[in-house]
């Protein structure tokens, strides 16, 4: 019966037949860890019953993990299930490790033509340029205003300013 903890085995046996690199190998460590602690005696038992459960587990992960983000959570899910069908390829027999060839994965880009753009941030940025605060606003229709104001502007001018720009809004 192949037991959960065989996996850490696993992975250390692949790490020193070059078939992982060492940051691999702490991610992978570490899916193990966050699952591991969710496991009741049978998955501990079974690497067949893990990944047969892998579902009802990850929803206990995410609820006992809830300072985590669920994408790094699904990420951790998917790290364990390549560590299990790399086990069952090589693992189960340790003489297959050597006909392991390594796939070179390709990272995945950050963005792709489906992903949304960001939206430009509606908070305003300082710069002080001379004797003048530059304060550019993204506003919600999609465009932008730049306050130029003097770095010395009294009381009464800034309420002046304030009327002005509190007149240019629509009722």
């Amino acid at each position: 019966m192949n037991k959960f903890s065989d996996l850490y085995d696993f992975v250390g046996l692949a790490q020193s037949n070059r078939k992982y690199t060492e940051s691999v190998v702490n991610n992978l460590k570490s899916s193990l860890k966050i699952f591991g602690k969710e496991l009741n005696e049978e998955e501990l038992g079974s690497v067949d019953v893990v990944k047969d459960r892998i579902q009802e587990i990850f929803i206990s992960v995410v609820s006992n993990n809830k300072n985590k983000n669920i994408g790094s959570l699904n990420t951790y899910k998917a790290r364990l299930l390549r560590i299990i069908n790399d086990y069952k390829k090589y693992g189960a027999n340790p003489g297959k490790i050597q006909g392991w060839t390594v796939n070179k994965r390709q990272s995945t880009p950050l963005l792709n033509g489906k992903d949304k753009k960001d939206k430009a941030l509606s908070l305003p940025t300082n710069t002080l340029v001379d004797n003048v605060h530059k304060i550019e606003l993204a506003l919600d229709s999609n465009s932008k205003a730049t306050l130029l104001i003097p770095k010395n502007i009294t009381k009464p001018e800034s309420e002046a300013l304030k009327t002005i720009i509190d007149s240019l809004t629509k009722k």
